[in-house]
């Protein structure tokens, strides 16, 4: 075994051409902890410890005699072909895009709105031309797409397809088509209010503005008229008052 290199398998040799037992079972551990050695990376446990012992079978050509606390392996398992794990294609007839496309197209077909299964397709079409272009390292056209597409629903979508066709795919996906027309309809029954509102809060800010400007043009004539000398004559008077209240 090449993992374990030349010197392993010398020393094997050695110790299967010892003619006493007990001194090749006690060669034999003592070569299961070098080899244990060589790789330490592998974890410590009883598996590890029956593949030491099952390698060491297997240098020494299932000839070792050794008192082992694992019997030997038998001699079919080498050569012996793993089990082949069968794989189900589904008969699929695009293999590149997978299982999954056909599903897609299943519940492209079985959506109640029309617009929804204009965004699947459109969703499919942009999903196709990325695996394709992962798989093969090249483009494919829409037509192609939508043309594959359509083979796969049996015809079904013959209309939406002809329609995208037409106009160009839909940038929004199938998900977003819905919340997109609830927010919409959110909106449009909310509008009025809203505008009404802010009719009222421009009206509020008018009259805010309005009351500011003859407060102060209010100001402007009391100053004009002498006023403003009289209150702030009255202002000083009272200031001197309280400095003569308060206590020395």
């Amino acid at each position: 075994m090449k993992e374990y290199g030349s010197n392993i398998q010398k020393l094997t040799d050695y110790i299967v051409s010892l003619p006493d037992r007990e001194q090749r079972t006690k060669y034999a551990h003592i070569l299961i902890e070098l080899m244990r050695q060589i790789h330490p990376n592998m974890r410590e446990g009883i598996d590890y410890s029956k593949k030491l012992w099952d390698d060491l079978y297997i240098i020494a050509n299932f000839d070792l005699d050794v008192d082992s606390p694992f019997p030997p392996p038998p001699k079919e398992i080498l050569g012996k072909k793993p089990m082949t794990v069968p794989y189900n294609q589904h008969q699929l007839k695009h293999r590149l895009y997978g299982r999954n496309l056909e599903l897609l197209v299943v519940k492209a077909m079985i959506t109640q709105d029309y617009d929804e299964r204009k965004a699947f397709i459109s969703y499919m079409v942009r999903l196709m031309k990325s695996f394709f272009q992962v798989w093969n390292k090249d483009t494919i056209e829409t037509a192609d797409c939508l043309q594959q597409i359509l083979e796969l629903s049996g015809f079904k979508l013959q209309k939406e397809i002809d329609e995208l066709r037409r106009d160009g795919l839909m940038e929004s996906s199938p998900r977003d088509g819905s919340s997109n027309r609830q927010r919409t309809q959110q909106n449009q029954s909310q509008g009025g209010n809203n505008y009404q509102f802010r009719d009222n809060r421009g009206g509020d800010r008018d009259n805010r503005d309005r009351n500011r400007g003859n407060d102060r043009n209010d100001r402007n004539k009391n100053f004009g008229n002498g006023n403003y000398k009289n209150d702030r004559n009255d202002r000083n008077n009272n200031n001197k008052n309280n400095n003569n209240r308060r206590p020395r």
